[in-house]
């Protein structure tokens, strides 16, 4: 075979080959482009799954913080209904001493027992909520349980002793409540040269 012959051959094949990708080319970019789009539809509607997961998440945890502010709000204005609840037998006490008062005009004895069998509850109450009175007649001054108003001369107890309580003072589970306002002893000034 010559060699113009065989170029000829070659440029043939060629051609034909040439031919051969052009009919196939459409179809195969068809079938490309047809799985494109089905990629591209999965990933809009995984998406759109997403989209809604992401707007029910945060549509409940929107629902929790208001619950939650909700629960703290209730918390706090009926923090003490506990207490209080023991509290309303000691005003009904109160107020049928009074009652019971009024109808026997001038018999102060009546009132006082029934103002002291009321006190006696009403401390009951704050015993069973953990309230305790502080000690403080003819105990030594604690400035973490006393606050001193002023100071008494006294022979008879030893300085920095308290000798009168103005407003008795509180804890609640051992932790202070409200300090006792108190008067504190301190050593009688001795007698000058001039004093005779």
């Amino acid at each position: 075979m010559s060699k113009k012959k065989k170029e000829e051959t070659k440029e043939t094949v060629a051609e034909q080959d040439q031919v051969a990708v052009e009919e196939t080319a459409p179809a195969a970019c068809g079938d490309e482009l047809a799985d494109l789009g089905r990629a591209l539809d999965e990933c809009r509607e995984e998406a759109r799954r997403n989209h809604d997961l992401y707007l029910r998440a945060a549509a409940d945890l929107d629902n929790f913080r208001k619950r939650a502010q909700r629960e703290r709000e209730d918390l706090a204005k009926f923090a003490n209904e506990r207490i209080l609840r023991e509290v309303l037998p000691v005003i009904d006490n109160l107020e049928r001493a009074l009652e019971h008062a009024r109808q026997e005009a001038g018999d102060v004895r009546t009132l006082r027992e029934g103002v002291e069998m009321t006190l006696g509850q009403f401390v009951k109450v704050l015993e069973k909520f953990g309230v305790t009175p502080v000690s403080s007649l003819g105990e030594v001054f604690d400035p973490a349980r006393h606050e001193a108003m002023g100071q008494i001369e006294s022979a008879e107890q030893p300085p920095n002793t308290v000798a009168q309580e103005l407003q008795k003072g509180y804890l609640l589970h051992e932790r202070l409540l409200r300090p006792a306002l108190v008067m504190v002893t301190r050593a009688p000034a001795a007698p000058g040269p001039s004093d005779d």
